[in-house]
This record gives C-alpha cells, structure tokens and sequence, in this order.
C-alpha cells in the first residue's frame, strides 16, 4: 500500500523521537534502583562490584561485573541506547563516546575504568529540546543514511572540532577514519563538519 511507505528520513526522525521518549522516560535515580536492586550484598559472593558513572550529567550507581565495558553499561544498565555496537573490537567506531573531552570506543574500556570521568554520549549533545550544531549539521548535509553508525560519527565530529583538526578536508577525513559508514556517506559527513566548524570560526572572531 502506497500509504504504508516510509521515506528513509521518516525513519531515522521517528527512531530518534522515540529514542529521546524513552530516555526521558529514565530518571537519574530510576535508572541506579533498577541495577541495585537484590538480596545479596556487592562482593565476591556475586562477582558484582559498585560503580559510579558520570554520564551527561547525571551520576549513575551501578553493580556491575568487573568486565563490563562501558558500552555495555550504558546501553544495559542505563539504559541510554543512542550510544551503537557494532564490530565491539573498537574498529568501526560506532560506539564513540567522550570521556573528559577525548574520544573513545566505549566497547574497549571497561565501565569500572571510567570512575570519576565525565561522560558524554549522543543524548547529552541536545540542550533545552534544541539539536546540537553537529546533529543539525548531520540533518542539513544529509550525513548519514542507514544511520546505524551516525551516533558515533557525530561524537567523534564534535570531538574533533574541540582537538582543532578541521583545517583541511583531508585532516577531518584522516581523523574521522576510526569512525566507518558502510553507506558511504563520507563526503556529505566532512561537508557537515566544516560547516559546523566555519561557524564556530565566524563566531569566534565575531565575538
């Protein structure tokens, strides 16, 4: 039926809609109980051990096993699923998160490693129901399209801007390697990056 076809934009905008529903639905502390909760006290009888996250903002108390990763904690435990697995060897990228203003395959750290760092994922880029630059960059450029990996090239595009590295397109793509998109998106991804990289410069030297 004509009426049951979604274009690939409808797609992508309602999955992120539904994503943004879901988290918002997550309290804070909601998201501590539900991981807390149990009989037995943290220790060797469980192999569970506490670990506190900072995470866009927010401090998350988990009981966890020594190796989970990261990744893992934020999408089981948390709850925050904008943040991909892909390949979970820290080869494609989709993972990318930000752990005190660098970037890193939160597949390859393990969650009781980043105690006492601040985390950032891709749901605490938006701030007062407004898009990041970079995630409106992504929309105006048409950066992504199936967008499995999209979370994680925008993590490691903002991350970029903040090391300086767009001076040239064959930096942003050097530096922007470890982030793949089997769509092949790349020329419309480092067009949205330098945009969003010209306007920070224009306001920079306007201000």
């Amino acid at each position: 039926m004509a009426g049951s076809l979604w274009t690939r934009r409808h797609f992508l905008v309602s999955t992120a809609l539904a994503g943004g529903a879901a988290t918002g639905l997550r309290a804070p502390s909601t998201a501590a109980q539900s991981v807390s909760t149990g009989t037995s006290p943290p220790g060797p009888a469980t192999g569970l051990v506490p670990v506190e996250l900072s995470v866009n903002g927010h401090s998350y108390q988990l009981l966890v096993e020594p190796r989970v990763t990261l990744l893992d904690a934020l999408r089981e435990h948390i709850g925050l699923t904008g943040t991909k697995k892909g390949c979970d060897m820290g080869a494609c990228g989709a993972c990318t998160v930000i752990s005190d203003g660098r970037r890193i395959n939160a597949c390859l750290t393990l969650a009781v490693r980043q105690q006492g760092r601040d985390i950032v994922t891709v749901e605490g880029l938006a701030q007062d129901g407004r898009l990041h630059p970079m995630q409106q960059a992504f929309l105006d450029h048409d950066g992504y399209q199936c967008g499995y990996c999209t979370s994680g090239q925008i993590m490691s595009a903002v991350a970029l801007i903040q090391e300086g590295r767009t001076t040239s397109d064959a930096m942003i793509r050097e530096h922007m390697s470890g982030n793949l998109c089997r769509c092949g998106a790349y020329p419309n991804i480092v067009d949205a990056i330098k945009s969003v990289a010209s306007a920070q410069t224009a306001s920079g030297s306007g201000g």
